[in-house]
Protein backbone atom coordinates (compact mmCIF):
# COMPACT_ATOMS: atom_id res chain seq x y z
CA UNK A 1 0.00 0.00 0.00
CA UNK A 2 1.13 3.44 -1.18
CA UNK A 3 0.45 6.31 1.77
CA UNK A 4 -0.55 9.84 1.09
CA UNK A 5 -0.27 12.47 3.63
CA UNK A 6 -2.60 15.43 4.16
CA UNK A 7 -0.87 18.96 4.64
CA UNK A 8 -3.93 20.00 6.40
CA UNK A 9 -3.53 17.58 8.78
CA UNK A 10 -0.49 17.96 9.96
CA UNK A 11 1.08 19.11 13.49
CA UNK A 12 3.26 22.41 13.42
CA UNK A 13 6.15 20.47 13.61
CA UNK A 14 5.23 18.64 10.48
CA UNK A 15 4.56 21.76 9.01
CA UNK A 16 7.91 23.05 9.85
CA UNK A 17 9.53 19.45 8.43
CA UNK A 18 7.74 19.73 5.47
CA UNK A 19 8.40 23.36 4.24
CA UNK A 20 11.96 22.42 5.52
CA UNK A 21 12.52 19.59 2.93
CA UNK A 22 12.36 21.47 -0.43
CA UNK A 23 14.55 24.48 -1.69
CA UNK A 24 12.71 24.29 -5.37
CA UNK A 25 9.00 24.79 -5.85
CA UNK A 26 7.46 23.89 -9.41
CA UNK A 27 3.87 23.73 -9.70
CA UNK A 28 1.37 23.08 -12.17
CA UNK A 29 -1.32 26.27 -13.48
CA UNK A 30 -4.70 25.20 -14.65
CA UNK A 31 -6.46 23.88 -11.61
CA UNK A 32 -3.84 24.60 -8.87
CA UNK A 33 -3.43 28.27 -9.57
CA UNK A 34 -6.31 29.77 -11.39
CA UNK A 35 -9.11 27.51 -13.80
CA UNK A 36 -9.21 29.62 -17.17
CA UNK A 37 -8.67 32.98 -16.10
CA UNK A 38 -10.66 32.95 -12.58
CA UNK A 39 -7.59 33.09 -9.35
CA UNK A 40 -8.03 29.90 -7.28
CA UNK A 41 -7.81 31.79 -4.12
CA UNK A 42 -5.09 32.35 -1.76
CA UNK A 43 -2.77 31.05 -4.29
CA UNK A 44 -0.94 34.63 -5.50
CA UNK A 45 -0.04 34.79 -1.68
CA UNK A 46 1.62 31.30 -1.49
CA UNK A 47 3.59 31.27 -4.70
CA UNK A 48 4.63 34.70 -3.99
CA UNK A 49 5.34 33.74 -0.68
CA UNK A 50 7.65 30.73 -1.67
CA UNK A 51 10.02 33.84 -3.32
CA UNK A 52 10.12 35.97 -0.19
CA UNK A 53 11.50 32.56 1.71
CA UNK A 54 13.99 31.81 -0.48
CA UNK A 55 12.51 29.25 -2.59
CA UNK A 56 12.87 29.17 -5.85
CA UNK A 57 9.66 28.77 -8.55
CA UNK A 58 9.11 27.15 -11.69
CA UNK A 59 5.47 27.71 -13.32
CA UNK A 60 5.28 24.49 -15.21
CA UNK A 61 2.53 24.20 -17.30
CA UNK A 62 1.22 21.61 -20.30
CA UNK A 63 -0.55 24.56 -22.02
CA UNK A 64 1.05 25.56 -25.47
CA UNK A 65 -1.29 28.08 -26.65
CA UNK A 66 0.48 30.94 -25.00
CA UNK A 67 3.94 31.99 -25.09
CA UNK A 68 6.33 32.93 -22.15
CA UNK A 69 5.62 36.53 -22.84
CA UNK A 70 1.94 35.97 -22.83
CA UNK A 71 1.34 33.98 -19.47
CA UNK A 72 4.07 36.27 -17.99
CA UNK A 73 1.33 38.60 -18.66
CA UNK A 74 -1.39 36.54 -17.34
CA UNK A 75 0.49 36.21 -14.24
CA UNK A 76 1.22 39.62 -13.45
CA UNK A 77 -2.29 40.78 -13.82
CA UNK A 78 -3.76 38.19 -11.64
CA UNK A 79 -0.81 39.03 -8.53
CA UNK A 80 2.01 36.32 -9.04
CA UNK A 81 5.19 37.84 -8.93
CA UNK A 82 7.18 36.11 -11.37
CA UNK A 83 9.23 36.88 -14.29
CA UNK A 84 9.89 34.95 -17.79
CA UNK A 85 12.73 32.65 -16.60
CA UNK A 86 10.40 31.22 -14.10
CA UNK A 87 7.60 29.98 -16.72
CA UNK A 88 8.08 26.51 -18.62
CA UNK A 89 5.52 26.18 -21.17
CA UNK A 90 5.21 23.41 -23.55
CA UNK A 91 5.77 25.88 -26.17
CA UNK A 92 8.81 26.94 -25.03
CA UNK A 93 10.14 23.20 -24.22
CA UNK A 94 9.09 22.09 -28.09
CA UNK A 95 11.05 25.25 -29.53
CA UNK A 96 13.73 24.18 -27.14
CA UNK A 97 14.08 21.26 -28.38
CA UNK A 98 13.46 21.52 -31.66
CA UNK A 99 16.51 23.92 -31.81
CA UNK A 100 18.78 21.50 -30.14
CA UNK A 101 17.90 18.17 -32.22
CA UNK A 102 16.39 19.29 -35.99
CA UNK A 103 18.99 19.68 -38.73
CA UNK A 104 18.61 23.37 -39.56
CA UNK A 105 18.48 23.01 -43.00
CA UNK A 106 14.73 21.40 -42.44
CA UNK A 107 11.77 22.63 -41.29
CA UNK A 108 8.40 21.63 -39.04
CA UNK A 109 5.34 21.29 -39.93
CA UNK A 110 2.99 22.57 -36.87
CA UNK A 111 -0.36 21.59 -35.73
CA UNK A 112 -1.06 24.01 -33.10
CA UNK A 113 -1.24 27.43 -31.87
CA UNK A 114 0.28 31.16 -32.74
CA UNK A 115 2.26 30.70 -29.60
CA UNK A 116 3.77 27.80 -30.92
CA UNK A 117 4.93 29.57 -33.85
CA UNK A 118 6.04 32.47 -32.06
CA UNK A 119 8.38 30.74 -29.82
CA UNK A 120 9.68 28.56 -32.94
CA UNK A 121 10.68 32.03 -34.61
CA UNK A 122 12.36 33.02 -31.35
CA UNK A 123 14.42 30.24 -31.46
CA UNK A 124 15.10 30.71 -35.57
CA UNK A 125 13.59 27.11 -36.42
CA UNK A 126 11.87 27.18 -39.43
CA UNK A 127 7.89 25.92 -39.32
CA UNK A 128 4.77 25.94 -41.23
CA UNK A 129 1.13 24.90 -40.78
CA UNK A 130 -0.56 27.25 -38.25
CA UNK A 131 -3.75 28.04 -38.98
CA UNK A 132 -6.89 27.14 -40.80
CA UNK A 133 -6.51 24.41 -42.71
CA UNK A 134 -9.91 22.62 -43.47
CA UNK A 135 -11.65 19.85 -46.06
CA UNK A 136 -12.80 22.45 -48.57
CA UNK A 137 -13.61 19.20 -51.24
CA UNK A 138 -14.67 15.39 -50.81
CA UNK A 139 -11.84 13.36 -49.04
CA UNK A 140 -10.89 11.75 -53.11
CA UNK A 141 -10.15 15.10 -54.62
CA UNK A 142 -8.65 16.12 -51.61
CA UNK A 143 -6.29 13.25 -52.02
CA UNK A 144 -5.54 13.52 -56.00
CA UNK A 145 -4.68 17.21 -55.52
CA UNK A 146 -3.04 17.36 -52.24
CA UNK A 147 0.67 19.33 -52.09
CA UNK A 148 3.15 17.75 -49.09
CA UNK A 149 5.85 20.07 -48.65
CA UNK A 150 9.63 18.88 -49.34
CA UNK A 151 12.46 19.14 -46.57
CA UNK A 152 10.16 18.20 -43.56
CA UNK A 153 12.34 17.17 -40.37
CA UNK A 154 9.78 17.32 -37.69
CA UNK A 155 5.64 17.31 -36.98
CA UNK A 156 5.11 19.07 -33.72
CA UNK A 157 1.81 18.39 -32.39
CA UNK A 158 -0.03 20.78 -29.48
CA UNK A 159 -3.42 22.35 -28.90
CA UNK A 160 -4.78 23.26 -32.29
CA UNK A 161 -8.42 24.36 -32.35
CA UNK A 162 -8.39 24.64 -36.09
CA UNK A 163 -7.44 21.17 -36.28
CA UNK A 164 -8.46 18.77 -39.05
CA UNK A 165 -8.65 15.78 -41.21
CA UNK A 166 -5.69 17.39 -43.73
CA UNK A 167 -4.00 18.15 -41.04
CA UNK A 168 -4.03 14.84 -39.69
CA UNK A 169 -3.35 13.76 -43.26
CA UNK A 170 -0.13 15.55 -43.46
CA UNK A 171 0.84 15.25 -40.19
CA UNK A 172 1.03 11.39 -40.86
CA UNK A 173 2.04 11.78 -44.20
CA UNK A 174 5.52 13.52 -43.49
CA UNK A 175 6.06 10.95 -40.34
CA UNK A 176 5.74 8.36 -42.59
CA UNK A 177 9.72 9.09 -43.72
CA UNK A 178 11.48 7.36 -40.73
CA UNK A 179 13.89 10.16 -40.05
CA UNK A 180 10.91 12.92 -39.49
CA UNK A 181 10.94 13.85 -35.81
CA UNK A 182 7.34 13.45 -33.75
CA UNK A 183 7.31 15.90 -31.27
CA UNK A 184 3.91 16.40 -29.16
CA UNK A 185 3.57 19.41 -26.51
CA UNK A 186 1.63 17.23 -23.66
CA UNK A 187 -1.04 13.96 -23.67
CA UNK A 188 -3.61 16.00 -21.47
CA UNK A 189 -6.95 14.26 -22.42
CA UNK A 190 -8.69 17.36 -21.59
CA UNK A 191 -8.75 20.85 -19.73
CA UNK A 192 -10.08 20.97 -16.09
CA UNK A 193 -13.39 23.03 -15.89
CA UNK A 194 -15.12 23.97 -12.95
CA UNK A 195 -18.56 23.10 -12.27
CA UNK A 196 -19.83 22.28 -15.49
CA UNK A 197 -20.64 19.03 -16.93
CA UNK A 198 -18.59 19.53 -20.34
CA UNK A 199 -15.56 18.12 -21.43
CA UNK A 200 -12.75 20.05 -23.10
CA UNK A 201 -10.82 17.83 -25.29
CA UNK A 202 -7.04 18.74 -24.67
CA UNK A 203 -3.58 18.27 -26.91
CA UNK A 204 -3.77 14.41 -25.97
CA UNK A 205 -6.41 13.76 -28.08
CA UNK A 206 -5.10 15.31 -31.02
CA UNK A 207 -1.94 13.67 -30.21
CA UNK A 208 -3.94 10.37 -30.43
CA UNK A 209 -5.46 10.80 -33.46
CA UNK A 210 -2.15 11.54 -35.38
CA UNK A 211 0.67 8.78 -33.60
CA UNK A 212 -2.72 6.03 -34.25
CA UNK A 213 -2.34 7.14 -37.91
CA UNK A 214 1.01 7.72 -38.34
CA UNK A 215 1.45 4.38 -36.19
CA UNK A 216 4.00 6.36 -34.30
CA UNK A 217 4.83 7.21 -31.02
CA UNK A 218 5.91 11.05 -30.42
CA UNK A 219 8.46 12.54 -27.99
CA UNK A 220 6.76 14.69 -25.49
CA UNK A 221 8.07 17.34 -23.93
CA UNK A 222 5.80 18.50 -21.55
CA UNK A 223 4.33 16.57 -18.64
CA UNK A 224 4.50 13.82 -17.19
CA UNK A 225 8.18 13.29 -18.98
CA UNK A 226 11.31 14.24 -18.30
CA UNK A 227 12.60 16.72 -20.81
CA UNK A 228 11.91 19.43 -17.96
CA UNK A 229 13.80 17.59 -15.85
CA UNK A 230 16.54 17.80 -18.28
CA UNK A 231 16.01 21.44 -19.20
CA UNK A 232 16.04 22.64 -15.23
CA UNK A 233 19.00 20.87 -13.89
CA UNK A 234 21.24 22.26 -17.18
CA UNK A 235 19.71 25.63 -16.57
CA UNK A 236 19.31 25.96 -13.16
CA UNK A 237 21.28 23.18 -11.66
CA UNK A 238 18.74 21.79 -9.28
CA UNK A 239 18.53 19.40 -7.14
CA UNK A 240 15.78 17.20 -7.80
CA UNK A 241 15.80 15.46 -3.99
CA UNK A 242 15.04 19.16 -3.02
CA UNK A 243 12.38 20.13 -5.37
CA UNK A 244 8.40 19.60 -4.47
CA UNK A 245 6.13 18.95 -7.84
CA UNK A 246 2.64 20.51 -7.29
CA UNK A 247 -0.18 19.67 -8.94
CA UNK A 248 -4.04 18.73 -9.95
CA UNK A 249 -3.85 15.89 -12.47
CA UNK A 250 -2.05 12.45 -10.55
CA UNK A 251 -0.96 10.89 -14.80
CA UNK A 252 0.55 14.11 -15.50
CA UNK A 253 1.87 16.43 -12.68
CA UNK A 254 2.19 14.02 -9.79
CA UNK A 255 3.58 11.25 -11.94
CA UNK A 256 5.99 13.66 -13.79
CA UNK A 257 7.41 14.25 -10.06
CA UNK A 258 8.08 10.62 -9.32
CA UNK A 259 9.79 10.06 -12.95
CA UNK A 260 12.02 12.88 -11.70
CA UNK A 261 12.66 12.24 -8.21
CA UNK A 262 10.59 15.20 -6.56
CA UNK A 263 8.72 15.15 -3.65
CA UNK A 264 4.98 15.31 -4.89
CA UNK A 265 1.91 17.02 -3.65
CA UNK A 266 -2.13 17.02 -4.90
CA UNK A 267 -4.18 20.23 -4.57
CA UNK A 268 -7.63 19.26 -4.56
CA UNK A 269 -9.00 21.89 -6.98
CA UNK A 270 -8.60 20.61 -10.45
CA UNK A 271 -8.89 17.15 -11.73
CA UNK A 272 -7.88 14.59 -9.66
CA UNK A 273 -10.23 13.62 -6.20
CA UNK A 274 -8.99 12.31 -2.84
CA UNK A 275 -11.43 9.28 -3.18
CA UNK A 276 -9.07 8.06 -6.47
CA UNK A 277 -5.55 8.48 -4.96
CA UNK A 278 -7.36 6.35 -1.91
CA UNK A 279 -8.57 4.00 -3.72
CA UNK A 280 -5.27 3.77 -5.71
CA UNK A 281 -3.15 3.69 -2.94
CA UNK A 282 -4.72 0.29 -2.01
CA UNK A 283 -4.59 -0.95 -5.23
CA UNK A 284 -1.79 -4.09 -6.36
CA UNK A 285 -1.16 -2.53 -9.44
CA UNK A 286 2.17 -0.31 -8.95
CA UNK A 287 1.53 1.76 -12.08
CA UNK A 288 -1.76 3.28 -10.41
CA UNK A 289 0.14 3.38 -6.95
CA UNK A 290 2.70 5.88 -8.84
CA UNK A 291 -0.33 7.56 -8.98
CA UNK A 292 -0.44 8.83 -5.66
CA UNK A 293 1.48 11.70 -4.35
CA UNK A 294 3.80 11.86 -0.90
CA UNK A 295 1.20 14.55 -0.05
CA UNK A 296 -2.34 16.31 -0.66
CA UNK A 297 -4.10 19.36 -0.14
CA UNK A 298 -7.59 20.99 0.44
CA UNK A 299 -6.08 23.68 -2.32
CA UNK A 300 -3.13 25.75 -2.75
CA UNK A 301 -4.15 28.33 0.00
CA UNK A 302 -3.27 25.46 2.50
CA UNK A 303 -0.06 25.48 2.34
CA UNK A 304 -0.14 29.08 3.74
CA UNK A 305 0.26 27.28 7.48
CA UNK A 306 3.44 25.47 6.61
CA UNK A 307 5.31 28.69 6.44
CA UNK A 308 8.13 30.04 8.84
CA UNK A 309 6.97 33.67 8.48
CA UNK A 310 3.65 35.29 7.94
CA UNK A 311 2.88 36.43 4.49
Amino acid sequence: MKTTTSIDLLSEQGRQQFFASFDNVLTDCDGVLWMLNQVIHGAPDVMNGFKSNGKKVFYVTNNSTKTQTQLLEKFTNLGFKASKNDIISTSFLAAKYLKSNLDPSKKVYVIGSPAIASELNEVGVNHFGVGPDYLQSSVPTFVENVQLEENVGAVLVGFDEHFSYPKIFKAASYLKDQSCLFVATNTDESFPVSGTKIIMPGTGSLVCTVKTCAGREPYVVGKPYSYIRKVLMDTYNIDPTRTIMIGDRCNTDILLGKRCGFKTLLVLTGVNTFEEIDKWSKSDDPELQELVPDYYAKSIATLKATFPLPL
